[in-house]
């Protein structure tokens, strides 16, 4: 699997602060991925939707995680960007996640996170936090190599026997 990692932060983008969240996905994932690329952009919508094309279509990543940019600021945009380049929504992987990170935290209501495929590519929208990153990747690894076998279309039957 090839994984891609995106942080969206207007202060990592320019050296303010240290990225902890897209370094913290690329360690999990290594484990059982390859991580192709690992990128930052400011909170620009127009940057977040060209890095997430480049990511899906010339790195052919299976999939490609953001971190940050899915909350209630002014310039949080992530979701939007996410949406204006998948051609479908995937929306159980946001509302699962929501669902665990609410047994933790009622501030997880306002996560506007998505998900998507462009292609065949999941784009994942993750919090930008090291702690939830690490709590939503923890719902998502039970199902991924599932989605990317069925956007492969490796898979034959979707039932369990």
């Amino acid at each position: 699997m090839r994984v891609s990692v995106l942080t969206v932060s207007d202060r990592c983008s320019k050296g303010e602060t240290e990225d902890k969240s897209g370094p913290l996905i690329a360690e999990l994932m290594g484990k059982s991925a390859e991580v192709v690329c690992c990128r930052c952009v400011p909170d620009e919508r127009a940057q977040i939707e060209a890095v997430l094309t480049e990511l899906c279509d010339a790195q052919k990543s299976d999939v490609v995680f953001t971190t940050g940019g899915t909350g209630c600021a002014p310039r949080d945009v992530t979701p939007e960007a996410t949406r204006a380049v998948i051609e479908k929504e995937v929306p159980g992987i946001p509302e699962a996640i929501r669902a665990e990170s609410l047994k933790i935290t009622p501030r997880a209501m306002l996560s506007r996170a998505a998900a998507g495929i462009r292609g065949q590519t999941l784009i994942v929208n993750l919090p930008g936090s090291p702690k939830a990153v690490r709590e939503s990747l923890a719902v998502v690894l039970p199902v991924l190599d599932h989605a990317v076998e069925t956007l492969s279309g490796r898979t034959i039957s979707c039932g369990k026997e």
